[in-house]
């Protein structure tokens, strides 16, 4: 390696650094104001908490064996909706490709489908598969399974057609089109959008709690909000913003991982 090329990774390293000290200094920066503002009255501590309360809260619930439970109840619905989504995006992206006359009949209802706040057919949701975790799957499923349908079909959509056409010359078959340009092109594609479905999962995990559960994070700002306890309330979203950024982080590291080996 030249000494060029030395100086530019030792950039390349420093600013990395530096960003994620910047990064440090925001969060750290923004509690600490937030527990000042709090301790000082100028916000309305019982609307808004405080850091320090919102701690003891989650220490609480540690301390009552809690804690644990409810993370890891949320954690299974969110992995059990996210692993559905992709699998059937994947399959059902497929089908609307090979069937451009089907694509064509559903894709009014994929839009609508897609618009349409999940949140409405709740009800009819619990009725249908009852008052339990399945009604809560479903819901994320309802939510993400759609977008990952438009994201990998857009995908498939987006081939070079320079390239089906050299296949076609070669008198490819469907199936070899599929398995050696379509997909292996829309590689990146599928898996970014796996970032957009671990997202879209929580999210319909989340309003499903609120809809129907007796555990998980949904639960507990639910259970906070109608006892009034506002600490409570920060306490989930806090967990459910670490969550958020622990499961992007998994998903980034897999999408490096799978890119690296592909290319």
């Amino acid at each position: 390696m030249s000494e060029v090329q030395k100086k530019f990774m030792r950039r390349q390293k420093g600013e990395k650094y530096l960003i994620l000290l910047i990064q440090i200094l925001i969060v750290g920066g923004f509690f600490g104001l937030w527990e000042i503002l709090a301790r000082h009255k100028i916000i309305n501590e019982f609307i808004f908490s405080s850091p320090s309360k919102i701690w003891q809260t989650i220490y609480d619930l540690m301390l009552a064996g809690n804690l644990f439970h409810h993370i890891f109840t949320t954690l299974y619905e969110i992995l059990i909706a996210f692993v559905l989504g992709i699998i059937l995006g994947f399959i059902i992206a497929i089908i609307l490709y090979e069937l451009p006359l089907l694509a064509k009949i559903v894709d009014p209802f994929l839009t609508m489908l897609n618009s349409l706040p999940k949140v409405a057919i709740g009800p009819l949701i619990i009725i249908i598969a009852g008052a339990r975790t399945k009604s809560i799957i479903i819901m994320a499923l309802l939510i993400n399974l759609i977008v990952s349908i438009i994201t990998i079909y857009n995908g498939f959509l987006n081939i070079d057609p320079c390239k089906l056409k050299l296949l076609d010359s070669l008198k490819a078959t469907k199936m070899q089109k599929l398995t050696k340009l379509i997909i292996p092109a829309s590689y990146q594609t599928i898996i970014s959008s796996l970032k957009l479905n671990i997202s879209m999962s929580q999210i319909g995990v989340i309003m499903g709690e609120f809809l129907v559960s007796r555990a998980g994070i949904g639960y507990l700002i639910i259970y906070g909000t109608q006892v009034f306890n506002l600490s409570l309330v920060m306490s989930g979203i806090l967990i459910l913003i670490i969550i958020s950024f622990i499961l992007y982080q998994i998903v980034t590291y897999l999408e490096h991982l799978l890119l690296k080996n592909k290319f």
